[in-house]
């Protein structure tokens, strides 16, 4: 991307992840260089005052089209989507924001050579899935609407990548912790509350069994991998929008144990819901060596050092 000329759209710039993507392409772009757009959710001051903020529905093609056109983009971070929890809740909703919504990011994309980078997750996998290391190429047969769509955008950037040429690409997120972002309707979402409750309460209620293990990774090694990906050189990859990516893999009982290292007296319980039938749907670990082999992914953090890092910065967050 020649930076001088066009700039960097991130949709979905209110949600999780992408609350922290956009500072980091400010950072390293400059402000006025990166867009950040948003549905309904008012942007933090971080977000708002920091560089472009426009407000989006990305089933809305024209609108999209329009932002493109203003700003003249020329990178898409495409992170706008309903998640696993929230999605059960309205599929039919799900499917028009994380399927036409990539549609419309797709086409726009197309017509003017934008390089796209739109993001799947673990819930692509399935109960058929390899539960222990579950592979790069696998049986894809999720249980939940945010999982098939997401499947479906693997194959709608695979296709564009292949029928098109688009520059298309994307890994699939295990669960991911942050510090800054409150959770937003995952169902991996316990491994976030869970550091709220220990610093302000002492106590939480984890909605999934103590031996429930899942893929998981700290936010800065999220950001790390979206950018590290966007970086690669594009004739070493084999594959485009599919990339598995692994940080840890830990219980909900062993995330416990370790914050009790740092907050004693912190007391867990567990009464599973709905949410438990997903977890128990996905894979406990994944085989990411597809993106260590073509472009050299790397984590940083393991349980240990994100849970002391998370709770450093929860604590100066939280009680100044």
């Amino acid at each position: 991307m020649a930076v001088e000329e066009q700039r960097i759209l991130v949709t979905g710039s209110v949600g999780q992840i992408g609350s922290e993507l956009t500072p980091a392409l400010r950072e390293r772009y400059g402000n006025s260089h990166v867009v950040a757009a948003g549905h309904r959710t008012p942007p933090g001051e971080r977000l708002r005052e920091a560089g472009p903020f426009e407000t989006l529905d990305v089933t809305d093609r024209n609108r999209l089209e329009e932002v493109i056109e203003t700003y003249h983009i020329g990178t898409i971070y495409h992170m706008a989507a309903l998640l696993s929890a929230t999605g059960e809740q309205n599929p039919q909703r799900t499917w028009e924001v994380n399927v036409q919504g990539l549609v419309n990011v797709l086409e726009a994309a197309r017509t003017r050579n934008i390089q796209v980078f739109v993001p799947s997750s673990i819930a692509v996998f399935g109960p058929e899935t390899p539960r222990e290391c579950a592979p790069q190429e696998t049986i894809l047969q999720p249980t939940t609407i945010y999982g098939v769509t997401k499947v479906a955008g693997e194959l709608l950037g695979e296709y564009y990548a292949a029928r098109y040429g688009l520059d298309v690409r994307g890994v699939r997120y295990p669960g991911i912790i942050s510090s800054e972002t409150p959770p937003s309707g995952g169902t991996t979402d316990y491994a976030v509350e869970i550091f709220y409750k220990a610093i302000e309460e002492g106590h939480y209620t984890c909605f999934v069994r103590p031996d429930t293990i899942l893929p998981m990774m700290y936010m800065p090694d999220c950001i790390k991998a979206t950018l590290d990906l966007m970086d690669a050189d594009g004739s070493c990859l084999k594959h485009h929008s599919n990339f598995n990516v692994a940080g840890m893999s830990f219980s909900a009982e062993e995330l416990a144990a370790e914050i009790r290292e740092h907050i004693p007296d912190f007391v867990c319980e567990y009464a599973p819901d709905f949410r438990q039938a997903i977890a128990d749907s996905w894979p406990r670990a994944i085989d990411d060596r597809a993106a260590r082999e073509e472009w050299n992914w790397e984590p940083n953090f393991d349980l240990a050092t994100m849970t002391e890092d998370m709770i450093a910065r929860l604590r100066a967050r939280l009680h100044g």
